[in-house]
């Protein structure tokens, strides 16, 4: 590689998901002087976790007080929302109820009650006779019912985002996978590979003062080719879903959700209405075997074997390997799988589950075989990483990027990257 001593961009974001383009457009409203550019793999934008996830406008039920989680879903929901409108982009505030079906989730479900007011989200409590009142096809002994859930298509706003990225001057740079990454005195320097673009079958180097790495499935990958020494691994986690048949297009007015298991980071299986005014059930969480494998059978060796060499893989295994068998068992046993959604919903029955894409999860897991619940960031001199931004992602991609943008500031300093 050459040395470049005059960045060709100021900054450039990797990853074209809608944390990716949030920060994007953020950055280039902040700084409109700066040539600004977003690196995405792919020829589209969000085909990855943005476009394979329920599509669901969280309200911040479940998490941690005080945590980035908790905080970002609350002021993402609202910004959600708000984009939505300015941009006539389709959603609807249909509410979502979490149902509890037997004594250890009624306990759960209490609990939740307390999350809810400690986090300041308004709620309404049913009881069983309150619950078939709101949803006939639904049971459960109660439920709690939070109004400000929502359904939105999450790629729809990455096209906006986009577009509107690009108007004020930002740069597009699609079908480009980052396959190398150096950091120098004065810039980090970035090696493409753009066989996958018509355009051109050549790798090159371009070069930027600062970069922002959104990569989700690739993000412990990132900050190795930096060389920044982190304790994590991304371990995929695929999500199945069902699509139900058509007649049960009015099943449910809400989303239905169970009670999770507070020390699991995955909801399970719910329906869930989609913006498109079909039903889907799911996701259930099963052991990935390749970052971007959609069906039942990929694998990838590169994706294993690095899972196989990281210590904290075996010990997740060793924590969650009964949870693990069942998630196995019902993703190849549809039986298993739909009585997940019989829990509380009996009106669904084996022919009604028809086919609908899957979802991969990236999961931070430390050393230690823990899961990582909040989000994660890591950063070099010229560098900030998002290592691990779980669910509510899609929900908080707003305040994402401004929390990226105010990280930003603090690497950079006052005569180098302020207008």
């Amino acid at each position: 590689m050459s040395q470049i001593e005059t960045p060709t961009y100021d900054i450039c974001i990797l990853g074209g998901g809608i944390v990716g383009l949030s920060t994007a457009w953020q950055l280039q409203q902040t700084y409109p002087e700066k040539k600004i550019a977003l690196i995405e793999k792919e020829a589209e934008f969000g085909l990855h976790q943005t476009g394979h996830n329920s599509g669901v406008i969280h309200a911040g039920v479940y998490y941690q007080p005080g945590s980035l989680k908790a905080q970002f879903c609350k002021q993402g929901a609202a910004a959600t929302k708000a984009f939505c409108a300015e941009h006539d982009i389709d959603f609807d505030v249909c509410g979502k109820l979490l149902v509890a079906t037997n004594a250890l989730e009624l306990s759960r479900l209490e609990a939740l009650k307390q999350r809810c007011e400690e986090n300041e989200i308004p709620i309404q409590w049913l009881d069983e006779s309150e619950l078939k009142v709101e949803e006939p096809n639904i049971k459960g002994l109660a439920a709690i019912l939070v109004n400000d859930t929502g359904i939105v298509n999450y790629q729809k706003i990455c096209e906006k985002l986009a577009k509107l990225f690009s108007e004020l001057g930002g740069i597009l740079i699609t079908s480009s996978e980052v396959i190398g990454l150096k950091e120098t005195e004065n810039a980090v320097h970035i090696q493409l590979d753009q066989s996958r673009a018509k355009s051109t079958s050549e790798n090159r180097w371009i070069s930027s003062q600062f970069l922002v790495a959104c990569t989700g499935l690739m993000a412990d990958r990132t900050t190795k080719m930096l060389g920044i020494k982190t304790d994590f691994q991304i371990i995929p986690f695929r999500g199945e879903y069902y699509r139900l048949n058509k007649k049960h297009d009015q099943v449910v007015k809400h989303l239905i959700y169970p009670v999770p298991d507070p020390e699991l980071p995955f909801l399970g299986v719910h329906l869930t209405r989609m913006i498109d005014g079909s039903v889907t059930v799911g996701p259930n969480a099963v052991q990935g075997w390749k970052r971007e494998g959609y069906g039942k059978l990929n694998f990838s060796l590169k994706d294993v074997w690095q899972m196989v060499l990281f210590k904290g893989f075996w010990r997740l295994l060793a924590q969650h390997w009964k949870t693990g068998l069942k998630e196995t068992r019902n993703s190849w046993f549809k039986q298993g799988y739909l009585k997940e959604v019989q829990k509380y919903c009996d009106q669904v029955n084996l022919k009604d589950l028809e086919a609908y894409p899957a979802g991969i999860r990236a999961q931070a897991v430390m050393q230690d075989g823990s899961l990582v619940h909040d989000f994660l960031f890591a950063q070099s001199k010229r560098s900030l990483h998002v290592c691990n931004a779980p669910s509510p992602a899609a929900t908080s991609a707003f305040p994402i990027g401004k929390y990226i943008i105010e990280k930003l500031e603090g690497l950079v300093e006052e005569n180098t990257f302020k207008s």
